[in-house]
């Protein structure tokens, strides 16, 4: 996908978000999130926007060393927080569609640019945070195949294989993806100390098998909404739910 297509998505994303979240009560708890409710994960999303946008706006080149609540000085009122929300996101959108092509900013993750880094990541952030609000106060809905196949990819080849973020086993293991959608195809090779995927099918302990928008709701843990079947050591796909865990730090 180009950055155009990610600003879409995280445009239609954030206005859903936004959307549940006008009507939502801000304690219900978040299933995929144990330990948020909806407020917890709106600030958390806010706070994410405003922080991507400082990097892309500011051309900043250092990581910022703050928390989110120091970083958008202090989270909202109750009655304030879907229109901080909506704010923040219009925000984000504007940074991202109007910055150069050539923007040279502060990033995490490969990518042939630091636009397309910032523009991907958070459409995929906003994405899955939307199931989350949606698994709290309304209805999952499933997404497009080539974004469903974008975020796996983004996920498995530059978001796990950072050092410390992959799972882990104690000896090596290996997991497949195939979407039954797309010709799409990865596998993720782990053990104690690293992670490492590549772009193909190639021997694995277990294959992962389901659309590409479930197998992208299983590989972010969360709810799918069609069966994923498991070919092989099914241990090895529980290695992952339990050790692949993205959290804020």
């Amino acid at each position: 996908m180009e950055v155009a297509g990610h600003v879409a998505a995280l445009d239609a994303a954030g206005r859903r978000f936004v959307k549940i979240l006008a009507g939502a009560d801000l304690n219900a708890p978040v299933p995929p999130c144990p330990g948020w409710d909806v407020r917890e994960l709106a600030r958390h999303l806010g706070g994410v926007h405003r922080w991507a946008t400082r990097y892309v706006s500011e051309a900043r080149k250092s990581a910022i060393d703050a928390d989110l609540e120091e970083i958008v000085g202090g989270w909202p009122d109750d009655d304030d927080l879907a229109d901080w929300l909506a704010k923040g996101h219009r925000a984000l959108i504007a940074a991202v569609a109007g910055a150069p092509a050539d923007l040279d900013c502060f990033t995490f993750l490969d990518a042939p640019s630091p636009l397309a880094m910032w523009a991907r990541r958070q459409a995929h952030e906003t994405s899955i945070h939307r199931v989350d609000i949606e698994s709290a106060a309304a209805a999952v809905t499933p997404f497009p195949t080539e974004f469903a196949v974008d975020g796996v990819d983004e996920l498995v080849t530059a978001f796990i294989t950072r050092p410390g973020r992959g799972p882990r086993a104690e000896s090596e293991r290996r997991l497949a993806l195939l979407p039954t959608d797309d010709a799409a195809r990865w596998t993720v090779r782990f053990d104690a100390d690293s992670c490492h995927s590549v772009r193909s099918a190639g021997a694995a302990d277990v294959m992962a098998i389901g659309t590409a928008s479930d197998l992208y709701l299983w590989a972010w843990n969360r709810p799918t909404l069609g069966e994923v079947t498991f070919t092989g050591d099914a241990e090895v796909a529980q290695v992952w739910k339990e050790t692949v865990h993205v959290r804020w730090s």
